[in-house]
């Protein structure tokens, strides 16, 4: 396609009118050609010091940042400045076995000829190093393969009956003991043991003598066949890489004295790949964790030193071309303009205007910029990394949502449209007490800005340093500090009309990579499709009744507690109802809303299973240092053509954009009519207008904070911590309008109990993990409901009118 683009911009060159515009294409073309023609990640080759020794290495290990080469009766450390290997006090290894690590962590095995020996934990400081026994196995085994995640320390061999045997325990505590996993099919002797992606990847070996064989342990799936290796594992090597790549020294098994080439495996789309660059030496010996790569040994031909080689992963920088750079600064200014625009036009001294647009915003625009605020850039770049890690299972969900957007059109926000509110806790006041009212206002203020505004700005800040090397700091500081300027500027106007113009740049982006993906497969549409069903990649709907996974029983469930019980308490959503002319019209938002959901989540989720088809196809384009979550970002900055970058990358900002605008103005209103209104003495409109401008910064400037913190962490899926964070600090109130809209009986003490309680007893499920993440929403609100009711009847029933607080149609009081 790339040739025939570019024999035609030749072409165009003898023709005027039509010659620039030929001209940029083929070199968008060529330029995305010749970036992929360019390998990702090679391999950087180095040499460490020679150490002098008469007698072979155990292995080598990293402690504590400490690089440590062990013998059996003699330790060494590298120096800080890796000139020299500086002699340790160590003693004596009771055994010759093995040493295995991750890096920062240790253990000593045992040989096959001391096989009831204990296997070590090694400790090491500065002066030396020292052997820590942990519990005995259950049983003896011998071609012992070990392998580190997290927490838990994994053993595969063989037994004294030729059984295969897994063995684990927590890697923290050294005295507790060994408990059994499901041995492997067929025992094997094992090669390479490796813990990655929450699984085990055993390399086992072929009888015959011919290449290895992958086998794959997870526990919901148990041992399942990885296929075949393009080679055979040097055995006792292989070490963790990012997220889910595994990098391995393979041999060519026709070539007994050959080296290994690297190659790296991608434990998803279950692809190799060769790092070019470097190569482990048929003699080597030790090989351990190096950083971003591999370390090994190497005695020399008359035995009287040791030579070292490493090989290191190095990340290609990819930089934005200027016409990239052009377009995101269009779209900048654009969004700046749109709040600047706002700010001249309208009456600053009007908290309506500022809060809530005037109430003048028709319905279309509302039900487009709910859905801007709905799909963040969570949805841009964490759905997609997890369709790409999993499938379409929480797809489900949008589609169930769409039945409880329904009732919450017909019942919920033409209630709450009709009284005029600015600030959805209001009803919580005219319903209860202002006590209720404030304290779910504060804690919708926590969850907003900690669990929500910290996971969106992160998201894009993240794919925007993988794309253009500037940092994440920098990347979040530009992020919200733009986002600032136009919304303090605007206000919900601004925030509204800017949503409607990134929703058109954001899904107009996301198409075009989805078309882009499939165009570059040699198959086509046919490849992706046949690939993605073959595999289970657009599986959606999972009617199992297991609670600790996301299944239609669990959405249904979800769905009545996240959308319909939920929707109300949601300022950032609510917002844009009541800015609407009419009840009428705020409850046609909730349909436009309904209407754009299902196939704006398919697109997001499309995003994801078209990369995994694509890295299926090309493994060696992909970054093995980079977290999952930078999977659609990577292929942005490494696969796309010159302008088109910057024009996904202003859909970044966009998704990031419209929902963070909205909680910036949402919760500057909480503050502003929740706490100023109420507690400040000398008070107007005007006064009320500019702080929450002044709110909106701090807001935006917390956010920032918050993101800038969460960076300081290796987080698996940011998605899955955004649902985990929200369920953990956003029942309890959710649960309390439930009771205020549902029934005439509860009242501001039951509720207020059972905000507490719903809050302290979420968190106790979450520290004992008793069901997924997914779950802890609904469980938070329906305890409160059930606790909060129950507690209510110990206390009065409310005596005030509750005329149009409730969905019944006689709203008197009891």
């Amino acid at each position: 396609m790339s040739q025939f683009l570019w024999a035609l911009a030749r072409a165009g060159r003898t023709i005027r009118a039509r010659g620039l515009v030929a001209l940029l294409c083929a070199g968008l073309m060529l330029t995305a050609a010749t970036a992929q023609a360019e390998p990702l990640t090679p391999l950087q080759a180095g040499t460490l010091p020679s150490l002098q020794n008469a007698s072979p290495l155990i292995g080598l290990a990293t402690v504590d940042g400490r690089t440590l080469a062990i013998g059996r009766d003699r330790a060494w450390r590298l120096d800080n400045d890796r000139h020299a290997w500086l002699p340790l006090q160590w003693s004596a290894a009771p055994w010759a076995g093995a040493v295995v690590g991750d890096g920062t962590r240790a253990y000593l095995l045992p040989s096959d000829a001391d096989a009831s020996v204990a296997i070590a934990r090694i400790d090491a400081d500065d002066s030396g190093a020292r052997l820590r026994p942990l519990p005995s196995l259950p049983a003896p085994l011998s071609q012992l393969r070990a392998s580190l995640s997290d927490d838990t320390l994994y053993i595969a061999g063989i037994g004294a009956d030729g059984k295969a045997h897994v063995f684990q325990r927590p890697s923290a505590d050294a005295g507790i003991a060994w408990t059994s996993l499901p041995a492997w099919p067929g025992g094997a002797a094992p090669r390479s043991l490796i813990a990655q992606t929450r699984a085990l990847f055993l390399i086992v070996a072929d009888p015959r003598g011919g290449a290895d064989r992958m086998l794959r342990w997870s526990a919901d799936k148990a041992w399942t066949d990885a296929g075949r290796v393009p080679g055979q594992v040097v055995p006792g090597t292989g070490r963790a890489t990012g997220q889910a790549h595994v990098l391995y020294p393979v041999a060519d098994p026709a070539l007994a004295h050959a080296a290994a080439k690297l190659m790296i495996y991608q434990t998803i789309t279950g692809s190799w790949a060769t790092l070019p660059g470097a190569e482990r030496p048929a003699g080597a010996g030790a090989t351990a964790h190096w950083p971003d790569g591999l370390v090994w040994a190497q005695a020399s031909a008359d035995g009287a030193h040791t030579a070292f080689a490493t090989a290191q992963v190095q990340s290609s920088k990819l930089r934005l071309h200027w016409l990239d750079w052009v377009v995101i600064v269009v779209y900048l200014v654009g969004m700046i303009g749109i709040g600047l625009f706002f700010y001249l036009r309208e009456k600053r001294g009007s908290t309506s205007s500022f809060f809530v647009g005037g109430r003048s915003i028709p319905f279309w625009a509302a039900g487009v910029s709910l859905y801007a605020a709905n799909t963040s850039s969570i949805s841009f770049i964490a759905i997609p990394a997890k369709a790409f890690e999993t499938n379409w299972q929480y797809l489900a969900n949008n589609i169930v949502a769409v039945f409880g957007l329904m009732f919450v059109a017909v019942w919920i926000v033409p209630l709450l449209r009709r009284l005029d509110l600015m600030s959805v806790f209001s009803y919580l006041e005219t319903r209860f007490h202002p006590a209720i009212r404030m304290l779910a206002s504060a804690l919708c203020i926590v969850v907003q800005i900690g669990s929500r505004m910290s996971v969106i700005l992160f998201l894009p800040a993240l794919g925007i340093a993988t794309i253009t090397g500037i940092s994440v700091f920098w990347s979040v500081i530009l992020m919200g500090g733009f986002t600032i300027v136009y919304t303090a500027m605007g206000g919900m106007k601004a925030v509204i009309w800017t949503d409607f113009v990134q929703v058109i740049v954001k899904m107009g982006g996301a198409l075009f990579a989805i078309g882009f993906m499939i165009w570059h497969l040699r198959g086509g549409f046919g490849e992706y499709w046949s690939t993605a069903m073959s595999l289970g990649k657009m599986h959606t709907f999972d009617f199992s009744f297991d609670m600790t996974k996301a299944t239609v029983w669990g959405f249904i469930f979800l769905v009545v507690f996240e959308v319909v019980l939920t929707f109300p308490k949601d300022q950032v959503l609510m917002q844009r109802t009541l800015s609407t002319k009419s009840d009428k019209e705020a409850g046609r938002s909730i349909w436009a809303f309904a209407a754009i959901t299902i196939p704006g989540g398919i697109i997001f989720y499309t995003i994801g299973t078209s990369l995994f088809v694509y890295y299926k196809n090309n493994p060696e384009r992909m970054n093995p240092l980079l977290p999952i979550d930078a999977t659609f970002p990577m292929f942005i900055a490494a696969e796309l053509p010159v302008g088109v970058t910057g024009l996904i990358i202003a859909g970044i900002f966009a998704a990031a954009m419209a929902t963070l605008s909205g909680i910036m103005n949402s919760v500057a209103t909480l503050i502003s009519v929740d706490f100023y209104e109420k507690l400040a003495k000398d008070r107007s409109a005007k006064k009320s207008v500019f702080f929450a401008e002044i709110m909106t910064v701090v807001v935006g400037l917390i956010g920032i904070a918050t993101a800038l913190l969460l960076s300081k962490f290796n987080v698996h899926s940011l998605f899955d911590l955004s649902i985990e964070l929200a369920g953990l600090l956003g029942g309890g109130f959710a649960g309390a309008y439930t009771l205020g809209m549902f029934t005439r009986r509860a009242n501001w003490q039951g509720v207020a109990i059972g905000i507490a309680a719903s809050i302290a007893l979420t968190l106790v499920i979450w520290t004992l993990q008793m069901v997924h993440p997914y779950y802890y929403l609904a469980i938070s609100i329906l305890l409160c409901i059930v606790i909060g009711y129950a507690a209510s009847l110990f206390f009065p029933a409310p005596r005030q009118s509750l005329k149009g607080l409730t969905i019944y149609r006689d709203r008197a009081s009891d």
